[in-house]
């Protein structure tokens, strides 16, 4: 079971998948205030859905999460399938196909063995990984499982964000995009991850930790594969909405300050991101780059998604197979990505 956020497959569906995103208690908790949840979503999402969807109409009309996740789950199925014989079905949280639809799919497949749940959301959060994990149980436990036992047994993979596959998939995409630069060691490497409420961080959640070790996992092996690496990086977060406090600094006052600074050429790598969604092809590829046009800053790139390269699925390929007990030798050899002390 894939786990991803989804997105509107049409300017028509931006509006009730943004009531979807509103009404989820852990996007907005509001305590003994439950009772306003959906008076509050509809209210946020029916003002917010016009210039989102003015957003979407840019980027081709749609979100593109729902095919490029399904270009994954396909490249995972066959890499797997040489140990197993898989049925991989993908429950997007706001959008279809929903946590319900894929859960009627495990159902009419027949007996199974064991379920592996896999967010697709490199670094654990309480407002990603645990809110799908959620949504999993709640929709699990309410479904008629045709087995004697029951429903069959889980094995959670709750995060990959130090796996060494998924660095070296990291590494390579920042690499085929810091070729575009004449003096690559010159450039300033902005990490961007998608933010997060300072109210969910106080409670615990292990994401900033996590996007942390990430870029220095990355820089570390960056550095070992590049001569030319980029002597300066930066991390900043996205996607701030409403006046709570978020985690700092925001991606738009990054740039505004190296623009300030002088800085001519910048490469931003959406951290968090293993697809394209809105938030790298609008925020950070349109308005992003032209608040830095506005400041000077005269070459802006953006580091792809991993999306289904090699190296991703084949990190996909190793937690799936660990998961169910299996260590297969991976396509891209794991002892050649042993990086800090992350390896799975």
């Amino acid at each position: 079971m894939l786990f991803q956020l989804g997105g509107p497959d049409s300017l028509e569906a931006v509006e009730p998948f943004l009531l979807n995103l509103f009404l989820d208690p852990d996007i907005i908790p509001l305590g003994p205030f439950g009772l306003l949840r959906r008076p509050i979503a509809k209210l946020i999402s029916s003002r917010r859905s016009v210039p989102v969807a003015g957003r979407y109409a840019e980027i081709g009309r749609r979100s593109p999460i729902g095919a490029l996740t399904e270009r994954q789950r396909v490249r995972l199925v066959d890499a797997v399938s040489p140990y197993v014989d898989p049925v991989a079905v993908t429950a997007m949280r706001y959008w279809h196909p929903l946590t319900t639809e894929a859960v009627d799919a495990l159902r009419k497949a027949g007996p199974l063995d064991e379920i592996v749940l896999l967010p697709l959301y490199p670094h654990y959060s309480y407002a990603t990984t645990l809110s799908s994990l959620k949504e999993w149980r709640r929709v699990a436990n309410e479904a008629n499982w045709d087995t004697s036992n029951g429903r069959p047994p889980e094995r959670t993979i709750d995060n990959f964000h130090d796996h060494p596959l998924y660095i070296q998939a990291l590494v390579q995409r920042i690499g085929s995009v810091l070729r575009q630069f004449p003096d690559s060691s010159r450039i300033h490497l902005v990490f961007s991850a998608h933010g997060l409420p300072m109210s969910l961080v106080e409670k615990g959640d292990p994401y900033p930790k996590q996007i942390e070790e990430t870029v220095r996992l990355a820089c570390e092996f960056g550095v070992k594969q590049y001569p030319n690496w980029p002597r300066t990086h930066l991390l900043c977060y996205q996607s701030r909405v409403g006046p709570a406090k978020w985690l700092q600094p925001p991606l738009t006052e990054t740039i505004e300050r190296l623009g300030h600074e002088g800085v001519k050429e910048i490469l931003v790598v959406p951290i968090s991101f293993v697809t394209e969604h809105i938030e790298t092809l609008h925020e950070i590829n349109i308005e992003a780059r032209e608040e830095a046009e506005k400041l000077g800053i005269e070459k802006f790139r953006m580091m792809p998604a991993v999306g289904d390269s090699a190296l991703f699925i084949a990190a996909l390929k190793d937690l799936v197979l660990r998961a169910v007990g299996i260590e297969a030798p991976s396509s891209t050899s794991l002892a050649s990505a042993q990086i800090g002390s992350g390896a799975v």
